[in-house]
Order: C-alpha cells, then sequence, then structure tokens
C-alpha cells in the first residue's frame, strides 16, 4: 500500500507542476481565451485540492477506515484525471 501512496503522491506532484504551466500559458493569452482558461485552472486547481486532500486523510487513518476512505480518494482521483483528460488544447 505504501508504494501506491507514494506513486500518488508524485503523480499529484507533477499535475500541480502541469496546472502551474498552464497558469503561465494562460498569461500570454487574449482575454476571452483568458477567463475561459482561468475558469479550467481554477476547477482543475479544486479538484487538485480535493484529491490531496483525501489522500492526506487516507494516510491518516487506521486500517479499518481505509476501505471507505479508499472509495472517496478513488474517486476525487478519478476526478481529477478526468478534468486533465479533457482539457482543450
Amino acid at each position: 500500500m505504501e508504494l501506491a501512496v507514494e506513486k500518488m503522491e508524485a503523480q499529484l506532484k507533477r499535475w500541480s507542476l502541469k496546472i502551474e504551466k498552464l497558469a503561465a500559458k494562460t498569461q500570454r493569452a487574449g482575454v476571452r481565451a483568458r477567463f475561459d482558461a482561468l475558469m479550467c485552472i481554477d476547477e482543475l486547481k479544486a479538484a487538485h485540492a480535493v484529491a490531496q486532500s483525501k489522500l492526506i486523510e487516507f494516510k491518516a487513518v487506521e486500517e479499518t477506515s481505509r476501505a471507505r476512505l479508499g472509495a472517496e480518494l478513488k474517486s476525487a482521483w478519478n476526478d481529477l484525471d478526468a478534468a486533465f483528460k479533457n482539457l482543450r488544447p
């Protein structure tokens, strides 16, 4: 289980860097494109925060509570992953 948690932490860091890069690119966009991109970035940041908090919570609980939290973590993870997959180029 520790290896899976470490992999998730590493993926969250990669996603965080990707969000930062998108935010930097957005600064060079036109007004309308910037607004749309900022909305998307805000959604990514929110989904990232939820996934990160679920992972922290998952790591902090005892083994008996991990089943329920595992489902919540998986849901948050899938939401964040889908948000990245649905990004418009």
